[in-house]
């Protein structure tokens, strides 16, 4: 009776985050954007999440012209769905209205090629992939195991080799992406103006100024200031107010 009722609970969540997520649209396509963001920031509340509800809680305030909370939730949005063209797309979008003009500098040699390929998915689809080839991996020791002549058994230990090591590299590329995103702690600057300080205190002199919206990783922690680095891979302290993390 009580995992029933568990069982109950669980579905009248699922459908009041459903009818929420369908009301919040259907406001969305109306253009009453500040009601549709309060029913979609209800659901994340409730604990339900996923990319779409990101994306389209972003383009409510990008159509309100709230640079920050919508770069804020394309980013989360692709935290969920990397390989997702729409969301990049719209956050290349929102990234044209940041005042600062931050260059970041680019990675070269054999260390771009390891990021491109690790990021081309994310870490739970790799996982999949090294899934679905462990099963092929399986077809082939089967095919090699029952093989009657030695040209076939050549054949099926070769595949053997070669899906063995794509499971090996296919796993790799998964915990590196998987360690990436634990351990590097992006953060968006949601002030309208903030000041990038040398030090962690409102009286020491000032690197430059950051404008909301602007995409920043936490290094450290000290009191109310965070050290911070921008894409250029300048350093320096802000206020813990001034920046809402995605992690």
């Amino acid at each position: 009776m009580k995992k029933l009722f568990i069982v109950f609970i669980v579905f009248f969540q699922v459908s009041l985050a459903q009818n929420a997520f369908e009301t919040a649209n259907q406001l969305y396509q109306k253009g009453n954007y500040n009601a549709a963001i309060t029913n979609y920031e209800s659901i994340l509340a409730s604990g339900k999440q996923s990319a779409e509800l990101y994306f389209n809680l972003a383009n409510c305030y990008y159509k309100l012209h709230k640079v920050a909370p919508a770069i804020y939730n394309y980013e989360k949005a692709l935290q969920l769905n990397p390989n997702d063209d729409e969301i990049q797309t719209n956050l290349e979008f929102a990234q044209k209205k940041i005042v600062n003009n931050i260059k970041e500098i680019p990675q070269v040699g054999f260390s771009k090629l390891i990021q491109n390929f690790t990021s081309a998915f994310h870490y739970n689809t790799w996982a999949y992939i090294s899934v679905f080839l462990a099963f092929v991996f399986l077809a082939f020791f089967v095919g090699y195991y029952f093989s009657k002549t030695a040209a076939h058994k050549r054949l099926f230990f070769t595949g053997m080799i070669v899906v063995f090591l794509a499971v090996i590299i296919s796993l790799s590329a998964g915990f590196s992406r998987k360690n990436k995103l634990e351990n590097e702690n992006f953060a968006i600057v949601f002030a309208k103006i903030t000041q990038l300080k040398t030090e962690p205190r409102k009286s020491s002199s000032s690197k430059t100024e950051l404008h909301e919206g602007v995409k920043v990783v936490v290094l450290e922690s000290i009191a109310n200031w965070k050290k911070v680095q921008l894409a250029d891979e300048t350093t320096g302290w802000i206020e813990e107010n001034a920046i809402k993390e995605l992690n």
